[in-house]
C-alpha cells in the first residue's frame, strides 16, 4: 500500500454497502475455489471467474465514485491538485 497514512472518513452506510460487496465477491471465489477442487468444468468455472470480474469492477466504480466526490474534491478545493495526477495513475492500473 503506498500512502499507508491516508485514510478515507466514510459514513456507516457506505462501509457497509463496500464490505457488503466484498463479502458477495468473496463467497463467489468460494465457489470457483469449491469447483476447481471438485473438478468442475473449465468453462463453468470461466463463467463465474468471469462474473467476479464484473463484480471487482462495479466494486471499482463505487469506489472510484466516491473517491472523486469526497478525497479528490476536498484536495482540489484545498489547492493539492497533485490529486489530479494520483487519480490518473490509478485509473490507469485499473485500465490495464
Amino acid at each position: 500500500m503506498a500512502d499507508c497514512c491516508k485514510k478515507t472518513l466514510r459514513t456507516e452506510e457506505e462501509k457497509k454497502k463496500l464490505l457488503n460487496r466484498l463479502s458477495r465477491i468473496e463467497g463467489q471465489i468460494r465457489g470457483i475455489k469449491s469447483m476447481v477442487e471438485a473438478d468442475g468444468y473449465c468453462n463453468d468455472i470461466l463463467i463465474q471467474a468471469s462474473a467476479v470480474t464484473a463484480a471487482m469492477n462495479a466494486f471499482d466504480r463505487e469506489l472510484i465514485a466516491g473517491h472523486m466526490k469526497t478525497c479528490v474534491a476536498r484536495d482540489l478545493r484545498e489547492g493539492n491538485d497533485e490529486v489530479i495526477d494520483e487519480l490518473t495513475q490509478t485509473l490507469q492500473k485499473l485500465m490495464k
